[in-house]
């Protein structure tokens, strides 16, 4: 089980491999593109962890509220980006229940290393915490791995498995091939998702 316990340790020593030391190039891209879908609204991040990725929309215009399950990076986050987001110690499958105070409150949820994290056994909650948090016709913006290791984390998801998860609720606007990022040896794939009106 990959508790509270198990991610608090990996922040205290320091064994935070996936932390880039700034934002994903793909969220820098992706900022810069023409205003189309992506209009400066609320949003949600997921492990937010040392926050850069927060931040960086922060710093263009969006309402930012970061979450993770690790007192160490939220704190680490508030301290070193909070003029620029909002972050809170939660763990997320509590977010987007019915009598969440961050229930259907977002316009965009961040993806980046929270989804490659969980046990794949806790995707299902996954989509029911990024469903119960969005806005209808809200926006999910994520980087998903896919890598040939048998274990992790990070666990790695193929593009039909996405594709199966969110085929309910969501509709696929766009799939970036999968595209290196820093030292990630082309195992990211950015995909923007958007939530169904109706469910």
């Amino acid at each position: 089980m990959l508790d509270v316990h198990f991610w608090e340790n990996r922040y205290i020593t320091q064994n935070t491999g996936w932390d880039l030391a700034g934002p994903s190039p793909h969220f820098v891209e992706l900022i810069k593109t023409p205003p189309g879908f992506l209009k400066p609204g609320s949003m949600a991040v997921l492990g937010a962890g040392g926050g850069h990725d927060a931040a960086l929309f922060g710093q263009n215009g969006f309402q930012v509220t970061g979450f993770d399950y690790a007192s160490s990076a939220v704190q680490e986050a508030q301290q070193r980006y909070g003029q620029w987001a909002d972050f809170q110690q939660m763990d997320i499958f509590t977010l987007g229940q019915p009598d969440s105070p961050f229930a259907h409150r977002f316009d965009y949820v961040l993806e980046h290393t929270c989804f490659c994290a969980i046990l794949p056994n806790q995707r299902p909650d996954y989509l029911k915490t990024v469903t119960g948090l969005l806005k209808p016709e809200g926006h999910l913006i994520g980087i998903f791995w896919e890598h040939e290791e048998p274990d992790g984390p990070p666990f790695s998801s193929t593009l039909h498995e996405i594709n199966t998860l969110f085929s309910h609720g969501f509709d696929i606007i766009s799939v970036e091939e999968r595209q290196p990022a820093s030292n990630r040896r082309g195992i990211e794939r950015l995909m923007v998702l958007r939530r169904k009106k109706e469910l």
